[in-house]
Parts: structure tokens; C-alpha cells; sequence
């Protein structure tokens, strides 16, 4: 699949397609989104939400959420910030998110049949890691949202003047629903 992709991609510069895509790194809307990485929202999401290449900082990751006060997530969001004028911020978590009851358990066993030993898992607890807190997810969507937005509301990081809200979108029809 990615020399099918180089292939296009070769393409897609000698034919100069990139043109209309061409911006500069400010978002034009001083919005950062930071939601999920699900497939359904690659496009969805910024259809959804009216935006445009250049209009926003889009963060991803699996569940949209924040695990730790200085996870990437919340780096990202700080650079935002700070560098590139980033002055409000949505959290938008999504319907049937797989990463709804994700946790270490469910991995553990395809870890182990891919070759991964239970030594080097616990060689990476040793280190300091917990990996059941790493690769949780979360019951309950709202919640999770809540909370997310309570952790960069709360940030040291974070000025208190940016705009923090959180929302849930239909994974199929891209309905906002605003939780807090």
C-alpha cells in the first residue's frame, strides 16, 4: 500500500494538485480540534465542522482524549497555543468509539501472538509505565469529554482566557452534540 501511495503521491506533485491546499501553519479560525482518529472522521469531522485546510490546528489520537496532564495531546495543544495563536479549543469525541472499553486486557493476548513477550511488558512496567492506565479508554463518552476538558481547562499550560468546550459528533452524520 505505500508504494501505491509514493506512486500517487508523485503524481499528485508533477500535476501540482497541491496548490489548492497551499496555507501557511497559523490557523486561520485560532481553533485547535482535538478528536479521534477513526476512519469515519478523516473527512467527516472538518466537514462537519465547516473547516476548510488552514482553518485549524486538528489533533488526533485513538479516543480524542487527554491520559496524562503532559501527554502529546496537551504538548500539541500548548504549542498551539503559544506558537501559533491557537485561542479556543473543541474536544470532539465521537458515537461507537472503539476506543470505548479499550483497556490493557484487550491487547494483551494479540500482544503476545505478534511476538511481544510478557518480559518486555514488564521491562516497560519497571520503567514506570502502566500499561492498563496507558491503554485505557472509557465507559462513558460524556465523561470522557468532561474530563478532557477539565484536564486543559485546569492546565498550568493553558491560559485561562483560551476557550475550552467539548463536544460529541454522530459518527455518521456528523451531528454535534455540546456535553460541556
Amino acid at each position: 500500500m505505500i508504494d501505491k501511495i509514493l506512486e500517487f503521491n508523485k503524481t499528485f506533485v508533477s500535476q501540482k494538485s497541491y496548490e489548492k491546499y497551499l496555507t501557511d501553519k497559523f490557523p486561520e479560525k485560532k481553533l485547535a480540534v482535538l478528536s479521534c482518529m477513526d476512519t469515519r472522521l478523516t473527512e467527516l469531522l472538518p466537514a462537519a465542522l465547516g473547516l476548510k485546510n488552514g482553518d485549524a490546528k486538528i489533533i488526533k489520537n485513538a479516543g480524542g482524549l487527554v491520559i496524562s496532564a503532559f501527554d502529546s495531546a496537551v504538548r500539541s495543544l500548548v504549542v498551539a497555543v503559544y506558537e501559533l495563536g491557537v485561542e479556543e479549543i473543541m474536544v470532539v469525541a465521537h458515537s461507537n468509539c472503539g476506543a470505548c472499553h479499550m483497556s490493557f486486557e484487550h491487547f494483551h493476548h494479540q500482544m503476545l501472538e505478534r511476538g511481544i513477550t510478557d518480559q518486555t511488558l514488564n521491562t516497560i512496567r519497571k520503567c514506570g509505565i502502566d500499561l492498563n492506565h496507558w491503554l485505557e479508554g472509557f465507559k462513558d463518552t460524556p465523561e470522557s469529554v468532561r474530563k478532557t476538558v477539565e484536564t486543559i481547562k485546569t492546565h498550568p499550560l493553558i491560559p485561562k482566557d483560551v476557550v475550552v468546550r467539548g463536544f460529541i459528533i454522530d459518527s455518521e452524520t456528523g451531528k454535534l452534540e455540546e456535553i460541556i
